[in-house]
């Protein structure tokens, strides 16, 4: 009877340190992290791509993570406020969509930004989700006003996936 809980016991503890094992918690400095992180997105291959050009993401924790993606997000905006400015400046054609999406991004990147980058620091998760949210929203409505012939397609595309990442990065602070 002895050998039976001895055995019993021994089966035992070999599934729970497998299962242990396979339930692994990746931290920040394993290479692995921004990869497991990444997956929970909607773009997980852009994801990967934003995050491992900085190199402020292999040290980083997921508040890291979604930090750096409000910067990517920043500089997204930096440079389509600039196209547009420069679309404007050679524009014959119709300039109020134009004009509507310059106040837009500026929005992003004076409003929206600095309040994540706030939000983030001081742990009020869903308030920084809102704003990524709100980013991904702008860079649609951007893409639509144009009905179709929109001069800003990548840029738009670009922003609505960077803010879309940084929406599920910061979720996931949620989980934590």
């Amino acid at each position: 009877m002895g050998n039976l809980k001895s055995l019993s016991l021994f089966l035992f503890l070999a599934i729970v340190s497998m299962l242990v094992v396979d339930c692994e918690v990746l931290q920040p400095n394993d290479a692995r992290f921004v990869d497991e992180i990444c997956k929970q997105t909607p773009y997980p291959s852009d994801c990967v791509q934003f995050l491992r050009q900085d190199p402020r993401s292999s040290g980083a924790d997921v508040k890291g993570l979604a930090l750096i993606m409000v910067d990517v997000i920043k500089a997204k905006g930096t440079n389509t406020v600039n196209k547009i400015k420069q679309l404007l400046k050679g524009s014959t054609g119709e300039k109020k969509p134009l004009n509507i999406c310059l106040d837009r991004y500026k929005g992003v990147v004076e409003i929206n930004v600095p309040e994540a980058i706030l939000t983030l620091k001081a742990g009020k998760i869903t308030i920084a989700e809102d704003m990524a949210a709100a980013t991904s929203d702008e860079a649609q409505y951007c893409e639509v006003i144009f009905h179709g012939k929109s001069p800003l397609t990548i840029e738009n595309n670009g922003m609505h996936v960077a803010a879309e990442v940084t929406r599920h990065i910061i979720r996931h602070l949620l989980l934590i």
